[in-house]
């Protein structure tokens, strides 16, 4: 098994985002609920959420390495292709995602590591295990594995969870399905000739786009409702402005439910996590309300 075999199945992208929220999560607790974080804090969550995110990235490429074949988005990664033996996949996927936790136990605190397990949990069993082949609510519910990471991040620092560390983590189980029905319009043919019931395979272009739009004009005023429960102005503005620009365009593809416009709305709504994970600790550095 190659390097380069390794950071493909780890799926080094998602294993950036998450960890950006965890950081962040976690700079953030540490400045508006404390206590100050320390330089080793950071490490010891960049490490947990990274080998966590990396470990069950591996045993989704595992489970999926029947269906990965049938896709052209899929069909080049390390399985399908012959370059990586499956039992090998699982090995690494289970050791890591073990490691994570142990990890994060030893090193942050057992609240962490909870929701570290948790993360795990909800992206191997709840989303590729159980759902994403039976259910049109697949990345709904499991949308939630990427909360965990927020969630993990804000209660290493504090050592508990409060109602705005959850809300914060929350963030992401909203943004999910904007996020990936846009990426599903894209591949719809993909997943159907997987037989993977994506929204857009069930109910068509049309009716998945007003699905998006209607999840933004949740998201947005959820987005902003942060404020009443101790954000600041920084992350309102910022919340504001790019919540609004994903309102735009997903307004658009209702007008436009084609193919190339839900990528662009994709390549649109792609970027908001990390800027409103960003804007959260912007906002707790410099933190000021009305």
């Amino acid at each position: 098994m190659g390097i380069k075999e390794i950071i493909e199945i780890s799926k080094p992208r998602i294993v950036v985002l998450l960890v950006i929220t965890a950081v962040t999560s976690m700079y953030a607790a540490s400045k508006l609920i404390g206590p100050e974080l320390d330089t080793w804090g950071l490490i010891h969550i960049i490490i947990a959420g990274g080998l966590a995110s990396a470990g069950s990235s591996a045993l989704n490429h595992y489970y999926d390495r029947d269906i990965d074949p049938l896709m052209e988005r899929t069909s080049t990664r390390p399985i399908p292709s012959g370059r990586i033996k499956p039992n090998s996949v699982l090995i690494y996927g289970l050791t890591v995602s073990v490691i994570s936790v142990v990890y994060g136990a030893l090193a942050l605190n057992y609240v962490s590591a909870f929701f570290i397990a948790l993360g795990i949990f909800f992206y191997v069993i709840i989303y590729t295990a159980w759902l994403k082949r039976l259910n049109s609510s697949n990345i709904v519910i499991g949308g939630f594995a990427g909360s965990a990471a927020a969630m993990a991040g804000w209660s290493a620092a504090t050592g508990s969870m409060d109602i705005l560390g959850f809300l914060i983590g929350f963030l992401v189980f909203v943004w999910t399905p904007s996020h990936f029905w846009c990426l599903a319009m894209k591949m719809k043919d993909e997943y159907s000739a997987a037989k993977v019931p994506m929204l857009p395979v069930l109910i068509g272009m049309q009716k998945t786009s007003k699905y998006i739009l209607i999840n933004t004009l949740i998201l947005l005023p959820y987005s902003l409702m942060l404020y009443a429960f101790g954000m600041g102005l920084v992350y309102t503005a910022i919340a504001a402005a790019s919540g609004g620009l994903m309102l735009v365009y997903h307004y658009k593809l209702t007008k436009e439910p084609t193919s190339d416009f839900a990528w662009k709305a994709y390549k649109v709504t792609a970027p908001y996590l990390t800027i409103i994970f960003l804007a959260v600790a912007l906002d707790a550095a410099f933190h000021f309300r009305f």
